[in-house]
């Protein structure tokens, strides 16, 4: 850095330490006022008052940071019986030699030169130096030698040691004739000064430069090992001078100073170096230039002077017999495509490395050169492949294209090589969700190779492996299987019956199978592979890991969970014995198991998997890569699962960041994590956010994906059930109606997606209270799963419930009943006796019973419930605090108000732990304590309660949400019971406004709405506007329910009170005894719901004067409310007084 001295004193002490700067120069008027303050920073390099000496001051600097810039690579020894593995040193030491044996393989000409000049002057346009020096170049190049152009005071120098040290592709391949013209002329010398001379003594060369403390540490660890130095590199015969050189590079803080002792024997003839002293343009020198890419053993390293700061490191040349080096160059070459030549070699490696930026770079510079077709049409193809590697999916295609044009020109129409970029094309189109495009240039493909190969030829596999992925991917599994026969019967005809590919074949079909939910036909596919391999591999290979894993998730989907867990386990073995104890692929086998344990519910070990995965890809991955955010992802899915929602939300933002540091905006993993968190808000109750985040997922889908992609269609479910959340029925259903005219387009009708979009639209129908299309919706996702799964799967029991709960909403109790045992039975027979999918089932059961005014069996199934949680579950999990909820509420209809408080206290001691303050939940539990409080006669508490719970909705849902609308009726409810009549109609009407902006016209919570404020109209006398709102709410049920259903019946009992009360006794019995005659179709005679209709028919017979009916109806409402509630229940005291009223009548 250059600055004024004025300048400096503010701004030398704030970027002093910053590791990017090394020197610091002061340029001022005068020195004398500036030299004390400087002595503080060891960077300021001195005060210049001319800029003569100045810019000599930089050239110095800019020659050290040359020397500096040198790339070393490293190779720890390695044991006589250990192979070389090229993924454990530094990618730079295999680059460097396969970028010496590529420029040696290549036949240059002078065009490459014209080429090269022609990039300079672009480069130094705005150099006029530089430029003269460019010209001077392209004039007299063949004038002078390499080497003297090597060291001539021009760009030359630092553009070739910054494009091998840097591994600028780019650059090397314009410099490629110079770089093999430097090299030969290196080599040249080399025999004529070494080579059959004799009587040569060793020789000893040093050389001093700094490196980076993480390389020292690096040859620390890599003594006894090599290092060899990836560019040309210029060394003395002087110690002195090279230690001077070492000592000045710790000036900065950053370098170690080391000085090199290199031991030459200049009989080796395999690795090029001369003395170029009078061959340099500095004639004057003694320099010994090593050609690139020389190789060194690392012999003992010393400190010098005792400073950790400055080291000797003693090296030996090797040759290429040194055994290590030799298996090194053979190694490489044999994982480098040795029968490939020139540029395109390079390309294909690093396309193999994923090194695609600069593969990019290689194919750029080839089309450049490229002077026939036959070139061209090459090039698109492999960029083409660079491009579809780097998810650029339609420039790829663009290539791929131009390819093809190409090749049309010169090839006939059934060239192979034709096929190949059809093939590749279809990858393309795949990858881009355009599953019509890609089936189509498959098909192209593999017409062309039926044309022209045998009908058995292995490379027909691929072919028919694609088009089987394309059918899997858009649904047609049939197609997709067809596929994967065809490939298994041409390998079943040319391989032999243990061929590892039949295994492969196998596999694949079995993964079809499994897709379409035939898990009897894919276990067997995939134990055919297993079996395969366990007789051909050994018993550690990672393909039988591979096998165990496919196994394991067939079970899985059968809801055989201990063999699957079994499975994945074996596969973890086989891993933890063949890998290193960091190994990703453990990482994969752990979040198996962690999502067999999910589940069957057991969420600790299913964590503490997921975080062994994690901690494995912690230490082994960049903190940016792409299986880091997958882990992150497991992890929030098991704190989700165990409704630890904070931590959860938390694992997928740290998902999503690491997802946008890495990938293109309109990337789908982007929209998967977008989708994770809106999936977190949502069960946090902020759909506002949830809602956010699924339409940024949608978005980012629409830019990439055509209008009836599966990923959009999900984005779509997504979107729709925060819409249903939020009561927003109508966009809700606007949604859904879209996921599912998308998957109808691109899925067989038995989908099990299609399933799950059906169950979503059931799950709408059931919001706006229409049961009957909730049940045929239902009753589809029962179909598909009865054609596709077996008659134990989890999915069938989750349908039965569904059915269920539709019939219990319809009071349809027998159906009901039948469904929700038809899902336990399954659970029992498929699940661990203390999973939560148990739970759900004992739980629906006993709603039925207490619809059904069972309360005693109704108790003991959430009981049964309650029992499964707390052994399953953490103690503050919100299944249990559910649990507590329906059995307090259960309490509560038993008239048990102690037990009731009691359990309702607990659900909100666990929601209070582990939700947002203001959670629905917690607003749930306020009213469900109201509602015991209204019924213990504490109306202060019950109307706290209940504000608590309306606060929570008002701060958390829009104005006109519907559990608004469910707090504003609990409280009138209370006034209702206080007999404040006004606060009463007040509230019922602020909870009729909402469902009617919010409702269909014919929703029963809008009759249910009608019949409250008809009891306050009655409790006020206003018997009119009792009769009308009573009415009204017949009329909503009448149209929406079976003739049957006991709230029909609640509303003729309404009906009846009021014309009780004109007098009218004669109307009165009439609809008391339309209530009587559902009560007697619905209910089992001992039903609570019959004793206020007994009482209200026996005390109307009293008023008419018929005692005795008055008597019997009375007796027959106490006794069964005295079979059915506790003695100690305020109804039993009430009816006793009215039966002991109407036999002192008589």
């Amino acid at each position: 850095m250059i600055t004024s001295s004025t300048l400096g004193q503010t701004t030398v002490p704030i970027v002093h330490d910053m590791p990017q700067l090394s020197r610091i120069y002061i340029f001022c008027e005068k020195k004398a006022p500036h030299e004390e303050w400087i002595k503080n920073w060891s960077k300021i390099k001195g005060i210049f008052t001319d800029i003569a000496p100045l810019c000599k001051a930089l050239q110095q600097a800019a020659q050290e940071c040359d020397q500096n810039m040198i790339s070393i690579s490293f190779v720890p020894s390695s044991s006589e019986s250990s192979k070389p593995n090229l993924n454990k040193f530094d990618s730079s030491f295999m680059y460097t030699q396969i970028i010496k044996e590529i420029l040696l393989s290549i036949n240059f000409e002078q065009h490459h030169i014209n080429e090269f000049t022609i990039y300079c002057r672009q480069l130094f346009a705005a150099n006029p130096k530089e430029l003269q020096n460019v010209e001077k170049f392209e004039q007299e190049y063949y004038k002078h030698l390499p080497i003297w152009w090597y060291t001539y005071p021009c760009f030359l120098y630092s553009m070739l040691n910054r494009s091998l040290g840097m591994m600028e592709v780019n650059l090397i391949i314009r410099m490629g004739l110079f770089i093999r013209h430097l090299y030969n002329h290196i080599a040249k010398l080399h025999e004529e000064q070494y080579v059959g001379n004799a009587k040569m003594e060793p020789l000893t060369v040093f050389r001093g430069q700094g490196i980076s403390k993480t390389d020292f540490n690096r040859m620390l660890q890599a003594q006894s090992g090599l290092l060899s130095f990836n560019n040309f590199l210029s060394t003395g015969m002087h110690r002195q001078v090279a230690l001077n050189f070492a000592r000045e590079t710790m000036e900065s803080s950053d370098l170690v100073g080391i000085l090199f002792v290199m031991k030459i024997d200049p009989s080796i003839a395999s690795v090029p170096f001369a003395d170029i002293h009078g061959t340099s343009y500095f004639e004057e020198r003694d320099q010994i230039l090593f050609a690139m890419h020389s190789i060194f053993r690392i012999g003992p390293m010393e400190q010098i002077d005792g400073n950790n700061r400055l080291w000797q490191v003693n090296l030996t040349l090797t040759s290429e017999n040194d055994p290590d080096v030799q298996a090194l160059t053979e190694e490489i070459r044999k994982n480098t495509y040795p029968h490939l030549q020139g540029w395109d070699r390079l390309g294909k490696i690093l396309i193999k490395l994923e090194q695609l930026n600069k593969a990019q770079e290689v194919y750029n510079i080839l089309l450049d050169q490229a002077l026939t077709d036959h070139e061209k049409s090459f090039i698109y193809h492999m960029l083409g492949m660079v491009k579809r590697s780097q998810g650029e999916y339609a420039d790829a295609i663009a290539c791929y294209q131009q390819s093809i044009e190409l090749k049309q020109k010169i090839l006939s129409p059934t060239d192979a090589n034709l096929a190949a970029s059809y093939n590749n094309i279809g990858s393309a189109y795949d990858k881009m969700g355009d599953y019509s495009n890609a089936l189509s240039s498959h098909q192209k493909a593999l017409e062309i190779c039926q044309k022209n190969l045998p009908i058995n030829n292995l490379n027909l596999v691929t072919i028919y492996n694609n088009i089987a992925s394309v059918y899997n991917k858009i649904g047609d599994y049939p197609s997709a299987l067809s596929s994967q026969q065809q490939a298994l019967e041409i390998r079943q005809k040319t391989l032999p019956s243990n061929h590892p590919d039949l295994a492969t074949s196998y596999s694949n079909i079995g993964s079809v199978y499994y897709n379409m939910g035939d898990y009897s036909n894919a276990l067997p596919s995939h134990q055919k592979a297993l079996e395969i391999r366990e007789k051909i591999l050994s018993l550690n290979h990672p393909d039988l890991a591979a096998s165990y894993n496919n196994v394991a998730s067939v079970y899985n989907k059968m809801g055989d969970y201990s063999n699957a867990l079994s499975y994945h386990q074996k596969a973890l073995k086989i891993r933890q014995k063949a890998l290193p104890s960091n190994h990703p692929d453990l990482a994969t086998s752990y979040n198996n198991i962690g999502s067999a344990y999910s589940s069957i519910g057991d969420y600790s070990n299913a964590l503490a998997c997921h975080q062994k995965a994690l901690e494995i890809r912690l230490k082994t991955l960049p903190s940016n890569h792409s299986y880091l955010a997958r882990s992150y992802t497991n992890i929030g899915l098991v704190y989700d699962s165990m409704i630890d929602y904070p931590n959860a939300l938390s694992c997928h933002q740290k998902a999503l960041e690491i997802h946008q540091k890495t990938l293109r905006s309109d990337n789908p993993d982007l929209s998967a994590s977008h989708n994770n968190i809106g999936l977190m808000y949502n069960n946090m109750g902020d759909y506002s956010n949830a809602l956010s985040n699924y339409k940024k997922a949608c978005q980012i889908l629409k830019k990439t994906l055509p209008l009836n992609h599966p990923h959009l269609a999900r984005s779509y479910s997504n979107t729709a059930l925060v819409y249903n959340n939020m009561k927003d029925h109508a966009n809700a259903l606007s949604y859904y109606k879209k996921a599912l005219k998308a998957w109808q387009k691109t899925l067989p009708l038995n989908h099990s997606q299609l399933a799950r979009t059906y169950d979503n639209i059931a799950s709408m129908f059931d919001n706006i209270g229409d049961y009957l299309n909730a049940v045929l919706f239902h009753q589809k996702v029962l179909e598909i799963y009865q054609n596709t799964l077996p008659s134990n799967h989890p999915d069938l029991a989750t349908s039965y419930n569904n059915i269920g709960l539709m019939y219990n909403k319809i009071s349809d109790y027998s159906n009901a009943l039948s469904s929700h045992e038809k899902a336990l039975e399954i659970c029992q027979n498929t699940l661990p006796t203390n999973h939560p999918d148990l739970a759900t089932s004992y739980n629906n059961i006993a709603s039925v019973y207490d619809s059904m005014g069972d309360y005693s069996n109704a108790l003991s199934y959430q009981q049964k419930a309650l029992e499964i949680y707390q052994n399953s579950l953490p103690s503050n999990h919100s299944h249990l605090a559910a649990s507590y909820n329906n059995i307090g509420l259960m309490y509560n209809s038993m008239g048990d108000y102690s037990s009731a408080f009691s359990y309702q206290q607990k659900a909100l001691e666990i929601y209070q732990n582990s939700l947002p303050s203001n959670h629905s939940h917690l607003a749930t539990t306020y009213n469900n304590i109201g509602l015991v409080y209204d019924n213990m006669g504490d109306y202060s508490n019950a109307l706290s309660s209940h504000e608590k719970a309306l606060e929570i909705y008002q701060n958390s849902l829009p104005s006109n949400h519907p559990d608004l609308a469910t707090s504003h009726n609990n409280i009138g409810s209370v006034y209702d019971n206080m007999g404040d009549c006004s606060n009463a109609l007040s509230y019922y009407k602020k909870a009729l406004k909402i469902w009617q902006k919010t409702l269909p016209a014919n929703h029963p919570h809008l009759a249910r709405s009608y019949n409250n404020i008809g009891s306050v109209y009655d409790n006020m006398n206003d018997y009119s506007n009792a009769l009308s709102s009573h009415q009204k709410a017949i009329e909503i049920y009448q149209k929406t329910l079976p003739s049957n259903h006991p709230d029909l019946a609640t509303s003729f009992n309404n009906i009846g009170s009021v014309y009780e009360k004109m007098g009218d006794y004669s109307k009165a019995l009439s609809y008391y005894e339309k209530d009587l005659e559902i009560c007697e179709k619905t209910l089992s005679s001992s039903h609570p719901d019959f004793a206020p209709t007994y009482g209200h028919i026996g005390m109307t017979y009293s008023k008419t004067g018929e005692h005795s009916k008055a008597v019997l109806y009375c007796e027959r409402a106490l006794r069964i409310l005295e079979s059915s509630l506790p003695a100690s229940h305020p109804h039993i005291q009430l009816y006793g007084n009215n039966l002991e009223y109407v036999r002192k009548q008589m």
